[in-house]
């Protein structure tokens, strides 16, 4: 690609990001300043949306990194107004295709053969074109060593490497500009952010890694029948060239085909739900864009009189999240917090994952969190979408000081996680307007509890985690009340209510005892019972000293 052509294009996006800085000083500074504030505030919805508006037909009309930076900023509701990311929501990766002479002499070069000697047949009509690559279908001769037969070929657009770097220098010049505004610096690591995003961007256009990920994530779900990825063809894949099983079927959004094809819907949500829980929680390893395109539900006909089922099918594996063990722990302590519906352990996983900014009001976030849970909880998708407006703007009125604050930020570990969070409750919901993420969110906490307490022992724990977990909740929900009774600041003055609620919480402090005590007994036992004499023994003990005190503490009392 010429090197005049590509100067214009860093200098046309630089441009650009220029004006919409320009734009927001002369409105957000310069115009406040002298005494239009109000004007300023009634306009700033529709300034957003429009300067939104302008970067979505910047991003069809250029493609390359543009379009993928856009995809990016619809997930950060974390920094942008919600009429940006709602504007480039559903900015697809769809661009006019390359010509199919400059595709084919690319993957002959990279192949080493011309494509009627290493295929039967390609179609010169690519079944998907976007922004970094198109994909053909193609025909293996039958006596192929990968025993397939139907592929896809997926070729990189020629240059797309050097479009990659100029976009990639142009946002680094625009992020350097960002962070001179004090707001913009508070709440975002915009270089930081950019670093993640071009990491993420190259190991996209590496096709070589593309194949490793769809290995692993094959693996991981080796031993789920319900789940379908793509086997790789090895000896026909590069850096720039890939081939694929080809396993498209019905688009996960065509609800009408899903449903023609007898498969239920809300279990089709329910197994991505599933699935997604896995990936995040158990595997660390996560499938990070999951736009329609890349998932189909593939119906598998019966054998031998067996009904017929259906598989939830997997594709492109070119941008995946990796999650550290200590992030995935830190995740595991929200999801327990939710399902047990706990407004501080939900604020203090947000403090393991760094997701507060300093100085943020713990307590103030614990009090929304918790009203948040008993408004909401156990809601399906459908019904939260019908909540009166009214109770929306109480809530937002008596937490307009934390709202105004937004004391929240996304970890650059986590921002591909969110994203993909944010996509599957939509696909989600259009699935099944009648989902509920609770239902699924409980009986995951059941057992991330059941697997801290048990480390690998048998099902006659399925019960001991359903009483544990409810056992859990409660020490902290019968404590809000006791708050909520003392923060409304009514004197008690009847003797005995004033005795009965300090006999309850006493009896709150017991029971929470209580549950740390059967946590390191039931602990102690499977360690015993696994062999592991010496730290179970150990636990026993520990068990056993918190019960005395338990019995001493509550005669004295």
């Amino acid at each position: 690609m010429r090197s005049s052509h590509l100067r214009g294009r860093y200098l046309h996006i630089v441009a650009f990001f220029a004006g919409v800085i320009a734009r927001f000083v002369l409105w957000d500074i310069v115009l406040r300043h002298l005494g239009l504030r109000r004007w300023v505030r009634r306009t700033r919805n529709e300034r957003f949306r429009r300067e939104a508006a302008r970067f979505r037909v910047l991003a069809i009309r250029m493609g390359g990194v543009m379009i993928k930076i856009g995809q990016f900023l619809s997930s950060r509701l974390d920094v942008l107004p919600r009429e940006v990311t709602d504007e480039l929501a559903n900015l697809q990766d769809e661009v006019p295709a390359e010509d199919f002479h400059a595709i084919r002499s690319l993957a002959e070069a990279e192949l080493g053969g011309t494509l009627e000697d290493l295929f039967d047949q390609v179609d010169p009509v690519p079944m998907a074109a976007a922004s970094l690559g198109q994909v053909h279908r193609a025909t293996l001769p039958r006596a192929h060593d990968s025993g397939l037969r139907n592929v896809v070929l997926k070729v990189q657009r020629p240059g797309i490497a050097a479009i990659v770097t100029t976009d990639l220098a142009a946002l680094s010049r625009v992020g350097t500009w960002l962070m001179r505004y004090r707001p913009i610096r508070a709440h975002a690591d915009v270089p930081a952010l950019l670093r993640e995003f071009s990491a993420v961007l190259h190991e996209e256009i590496d096709y070589e890694h593309e194949a490793d990920n769809a290995e692993i994530f094959r693996a991981n779900f080796l031993e789920d029948p319900g789940i379908q990825v793509p086997r790789v063809v090895r000896a026909l894949s590069t850096r720039r060239v890939l081939t694929l099983e080809d396993v498209a079927s019905i688009k996960i959004t065509d609800y009408a085909a899903v449903t023609a094809a007898g498969i239920d819907r809300a279990d089709v949500a329910e197994r991505l739900v599933t699935a997604y829980l896995k990936q995040i929680f158990e595997d660390g390893f996560v499938h990070a864009d999951p736009h329609p395109g890349n998932l189909f539900v593939t119906p598998v006909a019966g054998h031998g009189g067996e009904p017929s089922t259906w598989r939830l099918t997997f594709v492109d594996f070119g941008m995946v999240a990796r999650i550290p063990d200590s992030v995935r722990g830190s995740l595991r302590e929200l999801v327990i917090a939710v399902g047990t519906r706990d407004a501080a352990r939900v604020v203090k996983a947000y403090q393991l994952l760094d997701m507060l900014l300093p100085g943020a009001d713990l307590a103030e976030i614990e009090r929304a969190e918790a009203q948040v849970f008993d408004k909401y909880w156990g809601l399906s998708m459908s019904e939260l979408r019908n909540i009166d407006p009214q109770e929306v703007r109480e809530f937002a009125h008596q937490y307009r000081d934390l709202l105004l604050d937004m004391p929240f930020q996304v970890p650059q570990n986590l921002i591909y996680v969110v994203r993909t969070v944010a996509i599957l409750s939509g696909m989600c919901t259009g699935l099944d307007p009648d989902v509920n993420l609770w239902e699924q969110v409980a009986p995951y906490a059941r057992r991330l509890v059941e697997d801290e307490a048990s480390a690998g022992a048998g099902p006659w724990l399925d019960k001991v985690g359903d009483a544990l977990l409810a056992v859990l909740a409660l020490p902290t929900q019968t404590s809000r009340v006791l708050a909520r009774i003392e923060g409304t600041g009514l004197p008690v003055r009847d003797e005995q209510a004033s005795r009965a609620l300090r006999s309850l919480g006493r009896s709150v402090d017991r029971l929470s005892t209580a549950v740390v005590a059967t946590g390191l007994l039931v602990a102690g036992s499977v360690l015993v019972g696994s062999g592991h004499e010496g730290t179970g023994g150990g636990l026993l003990g520990l068990s056993g000293i918190v019960l005395v005190w338990l019995t001493i503490g509550g005669q004295r009392r």
